[in-house]
C-alpha cells in the first residue's frame, strides 16, 4: 500500500525524511542572537500533540520557530493539526527515535537558543518567557530546566531536573513528590530534563548532539553530563512550569520499552561519561547496582526485559569505549567540579 501524503493546514505536502543526520557545526550559520527555535518530537502521540500546541500559541513569548519531526507516526495526530506560519513539519518514514529527530531538527535550527518539548508536556503561558530571562541573567548557563507537575496532580512534582547518583543511576530529581517552599528556588542541577528545556544552541552543536545509538531514555542526562565535561553549567528555573504526563506513548514508565531502553543506556552512559579515577573508584558500586537492578526486575517476573537490556549494553561496550576516549580526551571540568554534581547518598535521593 502506498504511504498516505500528509499535508499541513495550508493543503502542502509535508516532505519525508529518510536518512536524517547532524550536520551543522560551528561556524555553519550565522546565530541570531536572543531568538529560539522550539523542537518537538511526535509519535502516536493523538490529541496531545493538539493540545500542547494550544498551550504554545498562548506564551507570551513566541518562539521564532518551531520544528515539529514525526517518528512516523499512523494515528494522525500531525496530519489534524492546525500549524501557523513559523511551523515547519519533517515527516520521517521511520522512527528514528527521540535522540536522532532532536539532531535532524537542531541541524536546521540558526537561533542562539534551542528549547525542547515533549507532546505531552503543556507549558504555563510564559513558560518561555522565564526560561529566557533565566538565560538573560546566566549567561554562563548553557542549560536551563523546568518546574514539571503531574498532569493528574498538579500538588504534585514531576521532577526539577534529572540526578546522577555515583553508582551510574538515573533519577528525576524531586519526582513524584508534593512540591513545598524549596522546589520554588531557584539552584543549580546536574542536567535539565529534555521534556521541556532550553540550550544554547551552539552548546549542543559544539557537543554533537543526542547519541543517537541510545534511541531514546537517558539522552537526556547524557548530553547533560557531556556538556558538564565540556564546561557548561545547568539551572533549575522554577518560575518555568509545564504540567506533564509523562511517558505517554512508550506504555509509561515501568513497561518493557522504557525498561530496557533506559537500564541499557545508563551502563553506556557510566562508561562513555564518568571521568578520570572516578571511573575505576565507582565502577564496583556500577557492577553492583547492575546486579541489584536485575535481581529487582527478576523478582518481578520481568528477568527476560533486564537480561536483555544488559545484554546489550555489553555488546555496545567496545562502541561506547571509543566514544569515550574521545569525550574524555577533549574534557574540561575537573573530576573534583563532576564529583560535587554527583548525588552521594547511599539511597538516591529523590
Amino acid at each position: 500500500m502506498a504511504r498516505r501524503v500528509l499535508q499541513d493546514a495550508r493543503g502542502i505536502p509535508i516532505p519525508h525524511i529518510a536518512t536524517p543526520s547532524l550536520s551543522c557545526s560551528a561556524g555553519d550559520v550565522e546565530c541570531c542572537p536572543r531568538s529560539v527555535t522550539l523542537i518537538i518530537v511526535n509519535w502516536n502521540s493523538g490529541t496531545l500533540l493538539a493540545t500542547c500546541m494550544e498551550f504554545i500559541k498562548k506564551q507570551t513569548i513566541q518562539p521564532d520557530h518551531i520544528i515539529l519531526i514525526d517518528n512516523a507516526s499512523w494515528d494522525d495526530s500531525v496530519a489534524t493539526l492546525r500549524m501557523h506560519d513559523r511551523v515547519t513539519i519533517r515527516v520521517s518514514d521511520r522512527n528514528l527515535g527521540f535522540a536522532a529527530a532532536n539532531n535532524l531538527a537542531l541541524a536546521e535550527c540558526d537561533t542562539e537558543f534551542v528549547a525542547l518539548l515533549n507532546p505531552d508536556a503543556f507549558p504555563m503561558d510564559d513558560w518561555l518567557e522565564r526560561l529566557l530571562a533565566s538565560a538573560d541573567i546566566h549567561s554562563d548557563i548553557a542549560m536551563f530546566g523546568s518546574r514539571q507537575l503531574c498532569q493528574a496532580r498538579p500538588d504534585v512534582l514531576d521532577g526539577i531536573g534529572d540526578l546522577y547518583h555515583w553508582s551510574g543511576l538515573v533519577l528525576r530529581n524531586r519526582h513524584n513528590v508534593r512540591q513545598c517552599e524549596a522546589d520554588l528556588v531557584s539552584r543549580e542541577i546536574f542536567s535539565p530534563c529534555a521534556a521541556a528545556a532550553l540550550y544554547r544552541r551552539q552548546a549542543l552543536v559544539d557537543a554533537g548532539g543526542f547519541d543517537e545509538d541510545y534511541f531514546c531514555y537517558v539522552e537526556d542526562v547524557d548530553l547533560g553530563f557531556r556538556l558538564r565535561l565540556a564546561g557548561h553549567k545547568a539551572m533549575y528555573v522554577p518560575d518555568a512550569v509545564v504540567h506533564h504526563v509523562g511517558s505517554a506513548t512508550t506504555g509509561g514508565k515501568h513497561s518493557d520499552f522504557s525498561v530496557y531502553h533506559g537500564h541499557r543506556n545508563l551502563v553506556w552512559t557510566f562508561v562513555k561519561d564518568m571521568p578520570g579515577i572516578l571511573f575505576w573508584l565507582l565502577l564496583p558500586l556500577h557492577i553492583l547496582m547492575n546486579l541489584a537492578s536485575i535481581l529487582w526486575f527478576a523478582l518481578q517476573g520481568r528477568g527476560g526485559v533486564i537480561l536483555r537490556a544488559k545484554r546489550d549494553a555489553l555488546l555496545g561496550l567496545p562502541k561506547m569505549w571509543r566514544k569515550r576516549q574521545t569525550i574524555q580526551s577533549t574534557r574540561i571540568a575537573t573530576v573534583r567540579e563532576i564529583w560535587r554534581l554527583m548525588d552521594k547518598q547511599i539511597i538516591p535521593a529523590r
